[in-house]
């Protein structure tokens, strides 16, 4: 599989990426591309369809820090865009909220956002509110629908462990989340996970789909007493998903953004690179662009 990378606002050290799969920049731009905006924020490009997932628009140090969460006294996000939220937004054909966490769809989305754009949620709950804020064109993803060309799947996942689930404050504030798989004729099977742990729902659709390219929400973070039980992903299991499926790309997100992350960019590279998994697993830039 070929995989070029294009500049993009790379600011990071190259210590910090997985080098090994990232071609020179300016090669010839794909069809099949993914854009690392910010956090959990990602343009995934089909073609001529490009969806935008998870938008959270808002200026460095809008938000107060998630509370009872790790390192909750800082505010979010916890840098800036790394373009103007405009230019984010150029472009878009739909819109896909896996769940409407603020750090998945804010006040500046809900702002900024043109409220004729299709977009695409879990459940009647986020549609309802989703419609509440203005948007017109709110479709519940439920099983498979078709959009510009592609086919997305809805996948499941929990935001947490069992143990977290169990106590009725945490599983209400928790919610509900969904994952997406892409595909269209001629492109490389895509699937944004979106923020769950490792569980059977995740396994079943690494066997079901057999992506070429996993979108992992990978900063393990934590509410406050609960340490060493993260709500979402991490290093060991970016590892799992690659023993799953060895010949697939990791694109690992969704971290260094906002105060509730335990894993940096960095300390994944550096697992990675001890792993010697580093020529699959893209640690990606903010304004990063990965083709396929």
């Amino acid at each position: 599989m070929l995989i070029k990378t294009f500049a993009g606002a790379l600011v990071l050290a190259s210590t910090v990426f997985s080098g090994g799969v990232f071609a020179e920049s300016g090669a010839q731009e794909s069809s099949h591309q993914i854009q690392q905006i910010r956090n959990a924020t990602i343009k995934v490009t089909y073609g001529e369809t490009t969806f935008l997932i998870d938008p959270m628009l808002a200026d460095q140090g809008a938000y107060p820090g998630f509370p009872d969460t790790y390192r909750s006294e800082l505010r979010n996000p916890l840098v800036g865009l790394p373009m103007a939220a405009e230019d984010v937004i150029k472009g878009t054909d739909a819109v896909i909220v896996t769940h409407t966490h603020l750090d998945h769809w804010d006040d500046a989305a809900q702002e900024l956002l043109p409220k004729e754009l299709p977009l695409f949620v879990q459940n009647a709950a986020d549609a309802e509110m989703i419609r509440s804020q203005g948007f017109k064109d709110v479709r519940i993803l439920d099983g498979q629908a078709e959009f510009g060309g592609v086919t997305l799947h809805k996948t499941g996942g929990q935001h947490g462990s069992d143990t977290l689930y169990a106590i009725p404050e945490l599983a209400e504030a928790l919610g509900k989340i969904m994952g997406v798989v892409f595909e269209a004729e001629g492109q490389e099977t895509t699937y944004v996970v979106g923020d769950t742990v490792w569980r059977d729902e995740v396994v079943q659709s690494l066997e079901r789909y057999q992506p070429d390219v996993v979108v992992l929400n990978a900063g393990a973070a934590e509410f406050t007493g609960f340490e060493g039980d993260p709500i979402i992903m991490g290093k060991e299991d970016t590892l799992r998903v690659h023993r799953a499926l060895p010949d697939a790309d990791i694109v690992a997100v969704h971290m260094d953004s906002v105060n509730h992350m335990t894993l940096s960019r960095e300390e994944l590279a550096a697992f990675v690179q001890k792993e010697g998994i580093e020529q699959r697993v893209l640690i990606p830039a903010d304004g990063e662009v990965m083709s396929f």
